[in-house]
This record gives structure tokens, sequence and C-alpha cells, in this order.
């Protein structure tokens, strides 16, 4: 059994040799890799090569875009640079002020190279894995787009100060997203994720009046193209877990900050799994291989069965290759 079908399985409640494994590794792959981290964001086949490499050395069960929350933004005219080995920063170019978020435009990701990167890093995934492994393409949530291009502290005034205009400027943000997934299912992406992560600091409140229906209506668009949703929102998600289930995303993330999976395992649909909740740093890195596996077994208990294995969140960049796979013996035991 393949990485996609072992995954597609466990979504739709059929059989399956062990449970899927899913860690998310951005920094991780780069350096296992041999490649320096600006190159791993901004050069699609660099991307490509070092995450099939370690879905092969790891026996992982997908593969994913995933390497820096700013591609869209750029798309907004957020300035990026992308330092040698570290984490993208930016520069320049944020919305100065609510006015400006009122003007707000839709970009058109064909004419974004970072974003046209990204579709090329799904088109070359499907050419060169098929459906051997579960590919999954990404996008920003609304929360999570509009701290990126207002700034966090400015973005969280705004919420409290003028939802209406922020709901205005989330549309435009909702809208170019609509078109970007599209570009990335059509390139062969079986799975769309969404990453709100800003959406765990906002509250239950404002998530329903500001992100819910937002993200529902990406997950729909998601499912109208015949492709899957996964829903990532770092951080405590505990008080806004029930309306991430609700919006119908087939894949919910769960951080380990959560407490429990266990109170939320009734309202998953038929065709929903988790997807976590391991600590990237408290386990993954710096625990014993035994710990690693009770971790692990603990997980899939919360869940009663029904999750996918990986990490609350990125597996980091100290993480040894020795734990790395006590991860991955972990999962296979499953």
């Amino acid at each position: 059994m393949n990485g996609l079908q072992r995954t597609l399985n466990v979504i739709t409640n059929h059989p399956v040799d062990r449970s899927p494994f899913h860690p998310i590794i951005m920094r991780w792959a780069a350096q296992y890799s041999g490649i320096k981290y600006r190159e791993f964001c901004t050069d699609y086949r660099a991307k490509c090569e070092a995450m099939i490499r370690c879905a092969e050395d790891f026996d992982l069960d997908w593969v994913t875009v995933m390497s820096d929350a700013y591609c869209e933004s750029s798309g907004f005219g957020l300035q990026i640079e992308y330092p040698e080995n570290d984490l993208p920063i930016d520069v320049s170019g944020h919305l100065p002020d609510l006015e400006a978020a009122a003007r707000l435009k839709p970009y058109r990701p064909q004419e974004q190279s970072r974003c046209v990167n990204r579709i090329n890093e799904v088109a070359e995934f499907k050419r060169r894995v098929g459906d051997k492994y579960f590919i999954i393409g990404w996008v920003e949530g609304p929360v999570a787009e509009y701290a990126d291009i207002r700034g966090v502290t400015a973005a969280a005034m705004d919420f409290l100060d003028d939802p209406v205009t922020v709901g205005k400027a989330m549309d435009v943000i909702v809208e170019s997203a609509l078109e970007f997934i599209t570009l990335q299912v059509k390139a062969g992406a079986h799975c769309i994720g969404i990453g709100d992560a800003f959406c765990s600091q906002i509250g239950p409140e404002l998530y329903q009046q500001l992100a819910f229906e937002r993200e529902k209506r990406m997950v729909d668009h998601i499912h109208y193209l015949g492709a899957l949703a996964k829903l990532h929102i770092c951080g405590n998600t505990h008080a806004i877990m029930p309306g991430m289930i609700a919006t119908g995303a087939d894949i919910i993330d769960v951080d380990h900050l959560v407490p429990s999976m266990a109170p939320f395992q009734h309202l998953l649909g038929p065709r929903q799994v988790f997807c976590g909740k391991t600590d990237p740093v408290g386990v993954i890195q710096n625990g014993t291989s035994a710990q690693i596996a009770a971790d692990v077994v603990e997980c899939r208990k919360q869940a009663g069965g029904r999750v996918i294995v990986s990490a609350g969140c990125e597996i980091t960049p100290g993480t040894s290759e020795k734990n790395m796979r006590a991860f991955r013996k972990a999962a296979a035991a499953l």
C-alpha cells in the first residue's frame, strides 16, 4: 500500500496496513538534503528533490510544498527577503492603515513569481511521484494572511476596532486564494492545506466572525475541485476546535498545545481525521525512542484511531536523524 492509498483509506474509514505518517518537515528537510533554506523556498526543483528524498528515506506518506508563509503576501505588496539559511522575513510593504486594507485588491497568482514557483512544485511532484505519495499544495487562510500583510500587532487591533473592514479585506484574500487553490489542484495536488495560524490567538467569538465562513468557503471550493482539504492552525486551538471541524476539512491538524483530542472525537464526520499532535521539541527533538513511541500511541488513543501520525507542528532542525527514525518506527508500529 503506497502513501496516497494509505492516507485516503484512513480518511474514508477503509483498512490500512499502518497509520499514515505525515511529519511537517521544512527546515529539517533542507538540512537533511544538504541545501540552504533559501534554495528550498525559492527553487521548486530543489524543494521537490529534498522532500522526495526524505519521503523515500523515512517512509513518509506525503510530500508537501510547505516552506514559508509569505508566498502569497508578495502578491499583496509585501517585500520579502530570503536569508541564505534561515526563515524568510518581511522587510516592508505592510498595509499602513485600515483605509489601505479597505482598498485591497485581488492579485493573480499566475503573475507572482512565488506563486508560480509553488504551482511548479506541485506539477514537479506529480511528474516525479504520480500517485505514490499524497501531494499537498498550500494556501494561507484569511486571518493569517491579513496578519502577514498588515502586521500582527496592527491586525490584532483592527480585529477589535473595525471587523467589518477587516472582513472585506479578508474576502479579497479568499478570492485570490480560491484561484491559487484551483491552479494547484490542476497541477496535480491531491489535497490543499489551509494555514491559518493566527486564529489560535483571537478566541472563539472572533474565529466565528472572521475565519469560519471564509475557511469553509475555501474547503468547499477544494471539494468542488475534487481534492481534499487540510486545516492547520498552530497553537492551543481547544476553544475553536469545534469550528475547525465544522469547516468540513478532511484533515484537522492538532498542535501539541491542545490538551487532548478526545473531547472532539464525536464531532468528526465519517470522512474526517485528526493529524498530530506530538510535541516537536519536548518529544521528537529531545525525547527518547520510548517516549516518542508512547506519545504516538497516546495520540492515536485520544483520536479514537482516526489520526494521521505527525507532530503538532514543524519538526525542528535540531531533531536528530535517530529521533526522526524513531518517529517513523513508532508510526509504522500502529
